[in-house]
């Protein structure tokens, strides 16, 4: 119906012959659905309508921002943008803020402003990001510092041992320790500033599923690519969340209407160069007690995999467009097939390659 006004097959047909269509056929329409199209012309800030938008819409595959329009009734957008919008209490300037610093849309940014309740509250983020420091700090050696050159860091039963990999839990635990305070405090703040409100934004489902995938892939990639040493750290989960949510800002650039978007990913780059540093120096660095080898720095990498892979899919857009599902479906593939691979390699290389393992704590 929409190819008549886009005989260039741009996706897009000006908001004028969009009414036109909508006055011709909105008879025809759910009358929700016509309510929601009718917002999506009125809120429409570019003067195109995105055809995809439409099938979406009519086909029921479904957004977040459309769903709650359509659960919503007759409520409609407001025509101006969220940052002309003035008498805001200090909640709702915190939203609006959180919206325009993850979403690159403004219809999308418009309808989480609109919808979002904060019931849920970010809960994953803060509870990992609290077991992790309170189980660091409180359990481990019993010292407020777990320190790689000390001879028993690696004598508990959370952290990745290649010796003890048949311990399965350990690939998800070893996240809880940290090798020294700088490397817990950079993972902390960057948890908090990146994982909160994108959490606030895609919610718990989607952000603790990246996580966890980035946490998995990481102590997988180490037991494949550096088989000999031990992981601690969140940087798995961590650095997927950061990738995906820094890749999605680079491919909706124009889009996105955070302030400082330039200074943030600079200043984001570099506490994530700086930690991967230290991890890469830290690995190849003699250590103090030579049967202790020092933790590995592949779950960094295999979290950054996951971030721009599965995370930018999930993170792309406050919705999921049709075209987006078949690049989930091969990203998921891919990381299924890793899983796999990884799951079988600690199971029969371990055994035929003549590897020198550190002895068990």
């Amino acid at each position: 119906l929409l190819s008549q006004f886009d005989p260039d097959n741009t996706g897009y047909i000006s908001t004028e012959k969009f009414r036109s269509l909508l006055q011709r056929h909105g008879s025809e329409l759910d009358p929700h659905k016509l309510e929601v199209l009718l917002a999506l012309a009125d809120s429409n800030s570019e003067g195109r309508i995105c055809y995809q938008d439409f099938v979406n819409l009519m086909s029921n595959k479904r957004s977040n921002s459309f769903r709650q329009a359509i659960l919503q009734g007759n409520r409609r957008l407001c025509s101006k943008a969220l940052l002309e919008e003035t008498g805001l209490s200090l909640s709702q300037r915190l939203i609006r803020h959180v919206a325009y610093e993850t979403l690159p849309r403004e219809i999308d940014r418009k309808w989480y402003y609109d919808s979002y309740t904060c019931c849920p509250p970010p809960w994953f983020m803060i509870t990992i990001t609290i077991v992790a420091f309170f189980l660091y700090n409180g359990v481990v050696l019993d010292r407020f510092v777990l320190q790689v050159t000390h001879p028993l860091y690696l004598k508990n039963a959370l952290l990745y041992h290649p010796q003890l990999r048949a311990q399965a839990w350990r690939y998800l635990t070893y996240i809880f320790m940290h090798a020294g305070i700088e490397h817990l405090g950079l993972n902390v703040v960057l948890q908090l500033l990146v994982g909160v409100p994108l959490e606030m934004v895609h919610g718990a489902a989607r952000i603790s599923f990246v996580y966890v995938a980035g946490v998995v892939a990481g102590s997988l990639a180490v037991s494949v690519a550096d088989m000999t040493a031990p992981v601690v750290g969140s940087s798995g989960g961590v650095y997927a969340l950061v990738s995906a949510h820094l890749a999605n800002i680079v491919m909706n650039w124009s889009g996105m209407k955070c302030q400082f978007k330039l200074l943030r990913m600079a200043v984001a780059l570099i506490c994530m160069s700086f930690e991967f540093g230290r991890a890469v120096w830290l690995r190849f660095h003699p250590s103090a007690y030579p049967p202790c080898p020092h933790p590995s720095f592949m779950a960094h990498l295999g979290g950054v995999m996951v971030g721009i892979t599965l995370g930018v899919i999930i993170l792309r857009n406050y919705e999921q467009r049709l075209q987006d599902q078949t690049l989930w479906w091969i990203f998921l593939s891919i990381y299924v097939i890793f899983v796999l691979f990884a799951i079988f390699w600690n199971i029969f290389a371990y055994s035929l390659l003549d590897l020198k393992l550190p002895p068990p704590p």
